[in-house]
């Protein structure tokens, strides 16, 4: 079994390049939204709390992640705090969920930062879908009711699109001229023949 990561800036279209697999029949494994549930594990939330202090503290008793947000994207030594949390916890959940599915040809990892977090290092393709900033910054603003501010501030902690494809095996372009069902037949062939 191959296991390929699948990265791209925020609002470049990683979820719906993802939502083509699974319909192909490749198990997907979405670190982002497994992230956000283990943000709300018990054993976490105390950690966060330790770190962080109370003053994060929503009307639920729990860490706000909008706070927390505001904070960290802000702040990169507390971003690399959160970070050293969340992650060996992610890490866990996706070999736990790849034992699961070893029985496929290929699965695919979804991380909006993979090259960032250094979790490309076990994987043994990379695929990064890329798209134009401007459609990027209105995706986002538009889906997470953001402003544009606060796109820019994630955004900045990612890399570049070019920093991404240097390091990548394929690459999606997202960029409403090309076609985006084309361009992932092509990849998921080459990943199915070479088991």
């Amino acid at each position: 079994m191959l296991k390929v990561g699948i990265t791209g800036g925020i609002g470049s279209g990683k979820s719906l390049v993802c939502k083509v697999f699974e319909q192909l029949g490749v198990p997907v494994y979405y670190a982002d939204l497994a992230a956000t549930g283990i943000f709300y594990r018990n054993d976490i939330q105390e950690r966060l709390r330790e770190v962080f202090g109370d003053y994060l503290i929503d009307d639920s008793g729990r860490i706000s992640r909008k706070k927390l947000a505001d904070v960290v994207f802000r702040n990169k030594p507390m971003l690399e705090k959160l970070n050293a949390i969340i992650h060996p916890a992610v890490a866990e959940d996706v070999d736990n969920w790849s034992k699961r599915n070893e029985y496929s040809d290929y699965i695919l990892k979804e991380a909006a930062i993979l090259f960032e977090s250094g979790t490309q290092k076990g994987l043994d393709k990379v695929i990064t879908v890329t798209s134009p900033t401007e459609v990027r910054i209105a995706r986002v603003m538009k889906r997470e009711n953001w402003s544009r501010e606060e796109v820019e501030l994630r955004m900045k902690n990612q890399w570049t699109d070019e920093e991404k494809i240097k390091h990548s095996d394929f690459v999606i372009y997202n960029d409403e001229r090309q076609l985006l069902l084309a361009q992932i037949m092509e990849i998921h062939k080459k990943l199915s023949g070479s088991k």
